[in-house]
């Protein structure tokens, strides 16, 4: 049975908080490297965004904003008690944040394999540095999924500890909506 929802109040924890606040800094710093370099440089980046697929970039970001309404889907039903509905659901969540990485790795694998690797250009030197930190974002929000799954599962979770997991998920998310556009579309 689902028990009652507790009152209104910041959600997760405050270190959770800060952290998120941090990397955000540091994309927001790469990204505005590259916006700046773009600004300098419109032809390279021109021509290195041609060699990127928009569906592909596309498919991504509802792959990752997808695992993202059954991340919050999940945190409601571990709001309302019923543990065992909010593991499913990050599973779930985990298993549509798959997708992204199998999707992204194929990208690198063919981007790599016809010369498109960081030295090629600047505009590719940028793209590497960002999708890969942005990557490495993702594979860690994927380790905090399956660890709130294991955990709901389990009956082993506290509240403030999903709500974290989530919110850290919600910023791969965010950046991700920036990230897609800046890189794959806007020249």
């Amino acid at each position: 049975m689902c028990t009652s929802p507790e009152a209104r109040r910041l959600p997760g924890d405050l270190a959770m908080w800060f952290f998120i606040l941090a990397e955000l800094t540091v994309f927001a710093i790469l990204i505005l490297a590259f916006v700046v370099m773009q600004r300098l440089e419109p032809q390279v980046f021109a021509v290195g965004r041609l060699a990127l697929d928009t569906s592909t970039g596309l498919a991504m970001t509802l792959s990752l904003l997808t695992a993202g309404l059954l991340a919050a889907l999940g945190l409601q039903q571990v709001r309302a008690g019923c543990l065992r509905r909010g593991a499913g659901l990050f599973g779930c969540a985990w298993l549509v944040a798959l997708v992204y990485v199998g999707i992204k790795l194929t990208e690198y694998t063919h981007l790599a394999g016809v010369g498109l690797g960081m030295e090629h250009s600047r505009f590719f030197t940028l793209y590497w540095i960002l999708t890969g930190f942005h990557f490495l974002h993702v594979v860690l929000g994927m380790v905090i999924l399956g660890w709130l799954g294991v955990g709901c599962w389990r009956g082993g979770v506290l509240v403030t500890g999903v709500e974290s997991g989530v919110l850290y998920w919600h910023m791969v998310d965010l950046v991700w909506v920036v990230l897609f556009p800046v890189v794959y579309v806007m020249g």
